[in-house]
């Protein structure tokens, strides 16, 4: 009887064990879920205030046509990105390239760096920077907790049991890695 008891008590300990991996991984990918979600709000925050970012500086910048159409037209690009995260966030990255242009433009416009709703367009879109890039980093700690989930014993062979997948980092381009060239 004794050692009835004692499978029994393994086999619930096993099944303790089993069910405590399933919902730990299922934690951890509705962590990246959210976290990735996150981006995308961001970035949609983003493209929503070029509209009125573009309507503000319009007056003032009559003689700018190329960078007002590449501000519009990377708007576009990132509005029209689909679902492939990084394709997000490599046309997040070029909206944002051309806003910095646009804003340092705008340096030769006393009248429109002095305008109210100019100053509080660019505070907004340097916020939204700012939860861009927080986004990002949660992703990649997410991402970190489930790649070492993945990777340690038993961890390793739940995630087989469970067929789970390893997911993949958020990574800066090339072009991003490169040390801004300063010139006086």
């Amino acid at each position: 009887m004794a050692l009835l008891w004692w499978i029994v008590g393994v086999i619930i300990l096993l099944v303790l064990i089993v069910i405590y991996y399933f919902n730990r991984f299922a934690v951890l990918e509705n962590r990246i879920d959210n976290s990735s979600g996150q981006i995308d709000v961001q970035l949609k925050k983003r493209a929503d205030l070029v509209p009125n970012l573009m309507e503000s500086v319009k007056g003032y910048m009559r003689h700018e046509k190329s960078i007002m159409t590449e501000v519009t037209n990377a708007r576009e690009v990132l509005m029209g990105a689909g679902a492939n995260m990084q394709n997000k966030l490599k046309a997040g990255d070029a909206l944002q390239g051309v806003l910095g242009r646009l804003f340092a433009l705008a340096e030769n416009y006393p009248n429109l760096k002095a305008s109210d709703t100019f100053i509080q367009l660019q505070n907004e879109l340097s916020a939204i920077e700012d939860r861009v890039a927080y986004a990002r980093q949660f992703y990649n700690d997410s991402v970190l907790d489930y790649a070492n989930l993945f990777a340690t014993f038993p961890g390793n062979v739940f995630a087989n049991m469970f067929g789970k997948k390893q997911k993949a980092y958020l990574k800066i381009t090339e072009a991003e890695r490169k040390v801004p060239k300063v010139q006086f």
